[in-house]
C-alpha cells in the first residue's frame, strides 16, 4: 500500500511551552503533503521533520486562533525566498482573507508565485479538495470562533489482477485494464469466465480525520463513522471538566466516547493544555473507554 502518514509538528495549545509546539500537521499521502494547521513554529519543525517545502501545495488553516494560524505569513515569505513558482492553495474561514492580504502587502513583495485563498464554510460538510485518488471535506466544530476539522478520505481503487489465473486463461494484456473494471472474459468456444476468478479486492480505503478545537458534539459521530484514524483535541482532562465547557474545548474522555461510538480505528489525542506536566493522565482517561488511544507529540508520524 502506498503510504498514507500523519507527521505531528506541534500538539500544544494556546500558550506555549518548552514541551509542545503550537497545532501544525502535515498529512502525507500517496507522495502529496498537505498542511493543517500552521501554529508557530511550524517552518523549524518541517526542517526537522525533513519534509520540503516546496511539496505543499494546500494548506488548511481549521480557524483563527493564532496557535492554529500564527506560522502563516512567516510559512508563505520563506517559500518566496526559496524561489517557489507553484501555486500555493490556503483553505481557511473567510475572515482570514482580507488579513492575508494585508500582510503579504506588507511583507511579500517580488515574489514569483501566487496564494490562491479559498474560504471554506464551517458550519457544513463541503468537498474543498479533490484529485484522483483524495478527497477532503470540512468537519463542522463548534468552538468559539468559526471553526470545523478536515476529514482525508482515499479512493477506492480498482481491484487486483491474479496473474495465475491471467495466464492460465492466456488473458492478452491489453485486455487486462478491462478485467480490472468488472468485465468477465469470454473463452474462444463461447463459455463464460465470470470476473471474479481474476480479481481478489483491493486494500479498503483508509482516511483521517483531524479535529481541532471543539466542544464536545457527540453528533459528529456520524461523519466520522469508521475512519481508520481520528485525531481529536483532547485540552483537558476531567479534572477541568468546567474549564472546557467555558472555553468551548473537549476532555480527554469525551475524545474517547465520540471515538468509542464513531467505531473509528484509532484515535489520538492532541492538543494540550500546558497546565499537564504530563499527559498520561490523559491517556489514562481515554483508554478506559476507547482502548486503542494513543498521545500525539512533535515529530511523531503516525501510520492512518
Amino acid at each position: 500500500m502506498l503510504p498514507f502518514k500523519v507527521h505531528v509538528l506541534g500538539c500544544g495549545s494556546a500558550l506555549p511551552t518548552l514541551r509542545h509546539n503550537a497545532s501544525a500537521q502535515v498529512v502525507e499521502i500517496r507522495g502529496k503533503l498537505f498542511l493543517v494547521d500552521c501554529g508557530e513554529g511550524c517552518q523549524t519543525q518541517l526542517r526537522r521533520s525533513r519534509l520540503g517545502f516546496s511539496r505543499i501545495d494546500n494548506i488548511f488553516i481549521s480557524h483563527l486562533h493564532g496557535d492554529h494560524c500564527f506560522g502563516l505569513i512567516g510559512l508563505i515569505s520563506t517559500m518566496g525566498m526559496l524561489g517557489r513558482t507553484a501555486p500555493l492553495h490556503i483553505y481557511s474561514p473567510a475572515e482570514l482573507g482580507p488579513m492575508l492580504d494585508a500582510q503579504m502587502e506588507l511583507f511579500c513583495h517580488g515574489f514569483d508565485y501566487k496564494v490562491v485563498f479559498h474560504a471554506i464554510d464551517t458550519k457544513s460538510e463541503e468537498v474543498i479538495y479533490e484529485d484522483r485518488s483524495l478527497v477532503v471535506t470540512t468537519i463542522p466544530l463548534e468552538h468559539r470562533v468559526p471553526c470545523c476539522g478536515f476529514l482525508f478520505r482515499e479512493k477506492p481503487t480498482l481491484p487486483h489482477i491474479r496473474r495465475d489465473m491471467i495466464d492460465m486463461y492466456g488473458i492478452p494484456v491489453c485486455q487486462i485494464n478491462n478485467i480490472k473494471c468488472g468485465q468477465d472474459w469470454i473463452e474462444p468456444d463461447g463459455t463464460l469466465v465470470p470476473n471474479s476468478k481474476f480479481v481478489f479486492p483491493a486494500a479498503p480505503p483508509r482516511s483521517y480525520a483531524y479535529c481541532s478545537d471543539t466542544k464536545y458534539t457527540p453528533a459528529l459521530s456520524k461523519i466520522l463513522s469508521g475512519v481508520s484514524t481520528l485525531y481529536h483535541e483532547s485540552t483537558y482532562g476531567s479534572d477541568n471538566l468546567q474549564m472546557a465547557q467555558k472555553y468551548f474545548h473537549s476532555t480527554a474522555g469525551q475524545a474517547a466516547m465520540l471515538a468509542r461510538d464513531s467505531n473509528v480505528g484509532k484515535l489520538i489525542l492532541g492538543h494540550y493544555s500546558a497546565r499537564y506536566d504530563d499527559e498520561s493522565v490523559l491517556l489514562n482517561e481515554a483508554k478506559a473507554i476507547f482502548e486503542n488511544t494513543y498521545l500525539s507529540d512533535e515529530l511523531d508520524v503516525i501510520d492512518v
